[in-house]
């Protein structure tokens, strides 16, 4: 653990296991326990963790969140936290129900959720919670065990969403404004409207900064003098590295496209390589807005574009323009959200909740910056596996603390239901984060993590694999079919500690034999322990 501030702070936290907390345990030495929290979890969506200044990476330093950052000043940053399955709705079913993809059924974007696992909410209201969720979804079931919801639908829109609540049967209603900071209201107004005689816990899911990344109209040219540095591997050629590096389709150079992912006027001739269903995503999502809407656009990208047409740029710098482009209109999209996190945390602690009130800021999964050359998700390398993880419990967690334990989000459900002194579902694999939190290292704590990435054929491309990861090294099993062979079966080992942009895959290295033997062991006892049906 390292401190920020003076250690003088430091709190004492007594854990204790979650069944003990269940059945009537206390958190302190007291007799007499504190008043149960409420919790809520604030979940952006594809929200990099080199994106919050926090973390203190260059980009940003360029594009600051000091919302965010108030969360990591009264409580603890992660900078090892990580997801089981680098995708949306997968991550999303792991959050609720405290379970692997294979457990739980949703291993990919489509459908597969085992409706009969329990979602860790249920729970919560059984133990007295009243419950929210506002936003994202995108999972194929009805909420469980929520009093209020008020979501987007899939994906949701950047501009004038419909939601849908259980007053509006089943229809998405459309509701006139941003999505960003519709979802903030909406928070709001639950916050206002809940049973004040019950402890609750509400997930803010926020749509953004998903693709397509369009920014609210006030922040439009936000950052648009701003050069973002290229990652050093933007270039990346993957040499010594597995097939998948390579046959993936998530190159900004090559694959982000200039209409639908760029906002260029395809009306003046721009277009997606032919791709007239991206055209066509394009002109519907710009159908949705105002005519105010509409002309803010058009003042905002018009001549941009037209400098665009005119230079043409090819090759490398095309590769450079549409980074350029796409981390302002990313970065943009994270201003709108750190705006919401600050009227979340400014509403708090005007009505007197900020004391007795857990918050969450987290991502579904971690997010390429042009590392690699990509944007998206989905493989095991640092990027899409880590997570943004910041925690504030005022009273149980050392303001300012940061935390290199690994942790997961199968670590959720089991965190808040000890801090609920709620029952939990049998069987969940993860750890209540409770030991961490007053600034130590439980002796028991996990040595490995275990990934499982299971789309294959489906969007970008990326082949399926399953890898482990301690502190230091991380070895990835890449397997199955691949847009280049029938039996994919190739293995990447990396030092994270020498190599932290995993440029240099080390298997075959003699000189780390003996390390390759022992992820290899980690892997095989954890599809052994967990049962895992296929790599």
């Amino acid at each position: 653990m390292t401190r920020l501030h003076n250690p003088t702070r430091r709190l004492l936290v007594k854990t204790l296991g979650v069944s003990a907390l269940a059945a009537g345990g206390a958190f302190a030495a007291s007799d007499v326990p504190p008043a149960r929290p409420n919790i809520i979890h604030i979940m952006a969506d594809d929200h990099a963790f080199q994106a919050i200044s926090a973390y203190g990476h260059p980009v940003s330093r360029l594009a600051p969140t000091p919302n965010i950052d108030r969360i990591a000043r009264e409580g603890m940053v992660f900078r090892r936290a990580f997801v089981e399955n680098s995708l949306c709705s997968p991550s999303r079913a792991c959050l609720f129900t405290g379970l692997y993809s294979h457990q739980n059924g949703q291993r990919t974007l489509a459908g597969g959720l085992d409706n009969t696992k329990p979602f860790f909410t249920e729970a919560l209201q059984r133990a007295g919670y009243y419950t929210g969720v506002i936003g994202k979804w995108h999972l194929p079931c009805e909420p469980k065990g929520f009093d209020y919801y008020c979501l987007l639908e899939g994906q949701g829109q950047y501009y004038n969403p419909g939601f849908k609540t259980k007053e509006s049967n089943g229809a998405f209603v459309q509701e006139n404004g941003y999505v960003t900071t519709l979802t903030g209201d909406h928070s709001i107004e639950f916050l206002k409207n809940r049973d004040k005689t019950r402890p609750f816990c509400l997930f803010v899911h926020h749509k953004a900064p998903h693709r397509n990344w369009m920014p609210k109209e006030k922040y439009l040219d936000l950052y648009e003098n701003v050069e973002f540095l290229l990652p050093d591997n933007f270039f990346d050629d993957y040499k010594n590295r597995c097939e998948p590096a390579r046959t993936q389709k998530m190159s900004v150079a090559a694959d982000m496209t200039l209409v639908q992912d760029l906002k260029m006027d395809n009306e003046k001739g721009f277009s997606d390589a032919g791709n007239n269903g991206n055209i066509k995503a394009w002109n519907r999502q710009l159908s949705r807005l105002t005519p105010a809407q509409r002309t803010a656009w058009l003042e905002a990208y018009g001549p941009r574009n037209a400098r665009f047409a005119a230079e043409k740029p090819e090759g490398r710098k095309l590769a450079e323009w549409k980074y350029q482009r796409y981390m302002r209109d990313y970065l943009r999209c994270i201003k709108s959200i750190d705006d919401q996190v600050g009227r979340l945390l400014d509403y708090l602690e005007k009505e007197g909740l900020r004391e007795n009130t857990i918050i969450v800021y987290t991502s579904d999964q971690g997010f390429y910056l042009g590392e690699h050359g990509w944007f998206d998700k989905r493989f095991m390398y640092e990027e899409s596996f880590r997570t943004p993880l910041i925690i504030a419990w005022p009273g149980r967690i050392v303001p300012g603390v940061v935390c290199d334990e690994l942790v997961q989000n199968i670590d959720f459900a089991p965190t808040y239901l000890e801090a609920a002194r709620a029952e939990p579902p049998a069987g969940l694999p993860g750890r209540s984060l409770s030991p961490l939190f007053a600034g130590g290292k439980p002796v028991d704590w996990r040595e490995y993590l275990y990934y499982h990435y299971y789309e294959y054929p489906g969007a970008h491309y990326v082949c399926k694999h399953d890898g482990v990861r301690d502190k230091r090294y991380k070895y990835i099993h890449f397997y199955g079919k691949s847009r280049d062979s029938e039996n994919l079966n190739c293995g990447e080992l990396y030092d994270l500690e020498k190599d932290p942009a995993e440029m240099t895959n080390l298997t075959g290295r003699p000189e780390y034999a003996e390390v390759r033997k022992r992820m290899l062991r980690a892997l095989a006892d954890f599809r052994e322990k967990l049962n895992i049906d296929e790599y």
